[in-house]
Parts: C-alpha cells; structure tokens; sequence
C-alpha cells in the first residue's frame, strides 16, 4: 500500500512538472492567425487578423511586389490610350498612383436591381483593375440624395477614389462582418484569401490600391445630381455611367431579394420612380456640362447587344476592349447559371422576364405610379394581360439634348 502511494505521488508530480514545462513553451512560441473550418475571414477578431508587426511590414512588400509583377504581365501588350479617348497617357507609369500617374477612374451609377453588377464586372475584366463595389453599403438600404448622409457618402467616395483607406474606419469595421464589401474586388480578395492578417489593414490598403492603373466603382445608394461635385474635380478625373433601367423589370427583380420588401427606398416604385426622373433632369445638365465625361444608358439596350455595347462603354471610359473582356462576355451573356444574384445571364432574355413574371395587375400598378420616368427614358406601357406578353417595352432611343 505504502508503494503504491508513494508510486501515485510520484506521477502526480511527473504530471505537474510537464504540465508547467509545456505551458512555459507554449508562451513563448510564436503565434499565427489560422482560419479554422467553417470560419470565413471577416469573423476573425482584430487580435486574430493581426500577427508580428514586422511580419506584418514584409507581407506588405511581398504582396505589392508580387502584384506588381502580375500588372505588369498582364498589361504587357495592353493597349493603352495614347491620345485616345482624350486621354494623352501613352504607358503604365503614367497611370499608377504610386509612380505618380494617374488612373483611370470609371464610375457606374445606377439603383438596385438595375443591371449594375453586370456591367461593374465587365469593367473588372479589364487587366489592372481595381474594383471599389459598393462603397456605400454600410448606409444601409437608402437613397442618398443630399445632405446630411451625402456629405459622409463623398467623402467615402473620394479617399477611396485617392486610395486612402487610414481614414475609412467605419467602413473597414463595417467590411469585417461584410465581406462582399471586398470580394467583388477579386484582385484584392485574392490576397485577403492568402494574407488575411492584411486584408482590413489600412496602410496595406491604401499601398495596395495605389499600385493599380485603372479604378472603377459601383454606387447604387447615390442619386445623380450628387456626383457632379466630383466630376468638377479635375484632380480625379472621373468618367461618369449613369445605367436606368425599366421600373417594371427593377420591382420585378426586387421581389426576389430579401432584404428589399418593407424598405421603402427600394420597395416604393413611387420613390423609385421619382429618382429616375431626378437622375434624367440631372442627366441632362451633366451631358451639356460634360459631354467627354459623362454618359447614361438603358441596361437593356446593353443586353440586346452585350459585345457592341460594352466596347462603346470601354471605350467612353478609355479602356482598351482585349480578350479578356472578350471573354467574360462570351461565359456570362449566354446562358443562365447561378441565382438571382448571379451575372451568368442570357442576356437578350433577362431585361424582360418582368412581362410574365408580374401580373397585369402589378404592371398597371407600376405604371400609373412611373408615367413620367417611363415616357422619359423611353419604355412602353403594357396596355392589357396579353399585349404585355408579346409586346416590345422600349422605343428605339432616349435623348439627353
């Protein structure tokens, strides 16, 4: 008995003194961030996403370097303006921040559900590009039409536009739980995905967008008139898209989301209508004002000619329409594949799903609320069950003159 309390004793205090040994190792070995299975990087807490800072100093210069190479690759046998488009910059030095160029800077501007996403990832399939999507999602679901939300919401636009994320904590806060806020940004994303531990940081940020040519941005919170104080800045440089689309065909596909119904900015066809009008009188200002910077089209005249309208669009924004464009149109403008979210369409079909997918009675509902906007922008009214079937919805043109 007594051997066997002293046998007990002594493994118990064998026990102890690995116990306190391993511990002892275990504060001093260095740590790393890991992405345990089923996390997804934005629920990384800041100590997680955070690791040595001169760790943090070398993933940077790794990172930028190894981008900086990939433009450069992929731009070799760009084709760039030239004097082209109004546009005397002739090589990738003069376009990228960080050398002291500047980018090219192209803004789409539309409202929900209008054939934006489409055309923000046609530009995004231009080499060298980098995407600020939707930089006002935080915002939640509202339309920005003046102050007090428009003074925050340029002021957004702008430090992104000059790559200057130290002053965005709201918006990177906000992007940690949101992380569609930077994954359409697939250059960017693609580094999140390898570099979590940079992807939220702000001096990474700023370094890593600062080596890129070409910038676009999506805004659909922003109503037009609110844009012509950056395209009075000649410092920016920005070319200006406005995409309308049919109020029938956006209520159609509102339907299908989520986080639209009892949203009065995006449920009302009312309100949405009323933008659409705005957006046209401010259209016609800006198009006097800036003919070689702004431009509005119809999302369906796009999508009954997807290849000949996205090479009038590259080019209005001084972008070079190559094979990769090419590409992208040829896989997502054919057939259908993904959910309502998904940009793999048929294009010629999509505009118009609305005619079967609304009632009669939802269509007049629409109309009587949208005369003006309708009549404006060229659409058609459906004038009973079976003509809305069968009938073309939108005239030959629009005019801003």
């Amino acid at each position: 008995k007594k051997f066997t309390a002293y046998a007990v004793g002594l493994i118990t205090i064998l026990c102890l003194i690995s116990f306190f040994v391993s511990q002892s190792l275990v504060t001093t070995l260095p740590s790393a961030p890991l992405l345990g299975v089923g996390r997804s990087i934005q629920s990384l807490s800041g100590s997680e996403a955070v690791s040595e800072p001169a760790n943090v100093t070398r993933d940077i210069e790794d990172v930028l370097e190894q981008q900086r190479k990939i433009i450069a690759t992929e731009l070799k046998n760009y084709h760039f303006p030239a004097g082209k488009f109004n546009i005397s910059a002739k090589n990738l030095k003069d376009f990228v921040p960080e050398s002291g160029g500047t980018p090219i800077r192209s803004i789409i501007i539309a409202t929900w559900r209008s054939g934006s996403t489409f055309l923000g990832d046609v530009l995004n399939s231009v080499p060298g590009n980098y995407y600020h999507y939707e930089p006002l999602l935080d915002h939640g679901i509202v339309q920005v039409r003046g102050p007090p939300l428009a003074n925050t919401a340029l002021r957004y636009i702008n430090q992104l536009l000059n790559c200057n994320y130290t002053v965005m904590d709201n918006y990177l806060l906000y992007g940690q739980d949101h992380n569609w806020l930077f994954t359409h940004n697939t250059r960017l994303w693609d580094k999140c995905l390898s570099y979590p531990h940079l992807c939220w940081n702000p001096q990474f940020l700023s370094k890593f967008c600062s080596i890129f040519p070409f910038q676009s941005m999506k805004l659909v919170r922003l109503r037009l008139n609110l844009i012509e104080a950056l395209l009075e800045d000649p410092k920016l440089g920005i070319r200006v898209l406005l995409v309308v689309r049919d109020p029938r065909g956006t209520m159609q596909s509102r339907k299908h989301r989520d986080w639209c119904p009892g949203q009065s900015d995006c449920w009302d066809p009312t309100l949405l209508c009323a933008d659409l009008t705005s957006d046209y009188s401010a259209a016609i200002r800006l198009h006097k004002k800036y003919p070689n910077t702004f431009r509005a089209v119809r999302y369906e005249d796009i999508s009954l000619n997807p290849y000949k309208g996205a090479e009038s669009l590259l080019n209005f924004f001084g972008r070079y329409y190559g094979p990769t464009v090419k590409r992208f149109l040829d896989t997502h403008t054919k057939i259908n594949v993904g959910g309502v979210s998904s940009t793999f369409r048929n294009s010629r079909v999509a505009p118009f799903h609305w005619r079967n997918d609304l009632s009669h009675s939802e269509v007049l509902s629409i109309q009587r609320k949208c005369l003006t906007a309708m009549s404006v922008w060229g659409y058609v009214k459906a004038h009973n069950a079976s003509h809305q079937k069968t009938f073309n919805p939108i005239t030959g043109s629009f005019k801003l003159d």
